[in-house]
């Protein structure tokens, strides 16, 4: 397993992450298996996949707490926990909310479903636009100092955003959206994180699972699915998403005898100190990891791709269908919640 230091924190962790998002079951087509689960994030420590990302919102606790029965029983050393604060939810709605009182409630929360006394790397999940970003970094500055977490991240922020929070407090790391499909953060974000030494967790690697090479024109996507309000997965621009991934899939075939999966991860752990979320529900979704390491994409490769997108994606479009609301907006359930 390749390794990143994450930020300038001092903390090592697995350049894959495990996402843990679909394990809590909310957005992703409706619960999970406990046992199965849990045998999935310690079938990831077992393959050294160290950084497990979750956040209190995945399930309404639900991946919190999964999470920290995984790592009970001597495995919480072994593990890299990662998850985040700032958004609040009643009944099913969520919205945004990075107060001082509520990222302390948060931790306060996490720790007891977590099973643990500290924190690795605790992320505001969205920017609240109600709550001045150095009253949140101040926050996290004193939970630092406290010693409840061990580094500091921010995810969904902009560069300009990052740069305010950091007045406050060090960022260690920032979340934003990446893969082959999604490169907004190419824009500001990774150059940001490069120039400050900031680790980058891409998530969506593999894009909602388009770039696993399993969807086909014929899949469905039941109950509380977020696919079914996302524009990728509706036509015409499905089509075209899915003629992409299997050009992408031909190719990565033909150049490396490997699969369009390993392609995408692999692209992303080419883009600098990044880290790939990889979101899985069973442990034969990991088994595909090894695939993805111990190579690099050339100049070459890198523009063959990019080709293949323009070609193909005649109509692409971001992920801003995630975002959830600003407070004023909670009477809505957003359509989705990114990860």
């Amino acid at each position: 397993m390749e390794t990143i230091e994450i930020g300038t924190s001092g903390i090592i962790a697995s350049r894959i992450a495990l996402g843990t998002w679909a394990i809590g079951g909310w957005m992703w087509g409706g619960s999970t298996d406990i046992g199965e689960s849990v045998h999935t994030i310690r079938s990831a420590i077992a393959r050294g996949i160290t950084l497990i990302d979750t956040a209190p919102v995945y399930g309404f606790g639900r991946s919190e707490s999964i999470v920290g029965m995984a790592l009970s029983g001597g495995l919480r050393e072994r593990a890299v926990i990662a998850t985040k604060g700032g958004l609040e939810w009643r009944d099913g709605k969520i919205w945004r909310n990075s107060s001082p009182a509520r990222i302390r409630k948060e931790v306060e929360e996490s720790l007891r479903r977590l099973g643990t006394d500290y924190i690795d790397l605790y992320q505001v999940h969205w920017p609240d636009p109600l709550v001045p970003i150095h009253e949140t970094a101040a926050t996290l500055a004193a939970l630092l100092k406290e010693g409840k977490i061990r580094a500091i991240g921010v995810s969904n922020y902009s560069a300009a955003q990052m740069a305010q929070f950091r007045q406050a407090a060090p960022i260690h790391s920032v979340q934003p959206p990446y893969n082959l499909f999604e490169r907004e953060a190419e824009v500001d974000v990774l150059p940001y994180a490069a120039q400050h030494d900031i680790a980058v967790l891409c998530y969506g690697a593999l894009c909602r699972g388009l770039l696993a090479g399993t969807i086909t024109a014929a899949t469905r996507f039941k109950g509380d699915d977020l696919r079914r309000k996302d524009p990728k997965f509706q036509e015409p621009r499905f089509s075209q998403y899915l003629a992409a991934v299997a050009a992408l899939d031909r190719y990565a075939r033909e150049r490396y005898g490997l699969t369009v999966l390993a392609l995408a991860v692999r692209w992303v752990l080419g883009q600098g100190n990044t880290i790939a979320l990889w979101g899985a529900r069973r442990p034969a979704q990991l088994d595909p990891v090894n695939d993805a390491l111990g190579w690099k994409l050339d100049d070459e490769a890198k523009r063959r791709i990019d080709q293949i997108l323009l070609q193909i994606v005649k109509d692409p479009i971001g992920p801003e269908f995630m975002a959830p609301p600003q407070r004023g907006d909670a009477g809505a359930l957003p359509a989705s919640l990114a990860a």
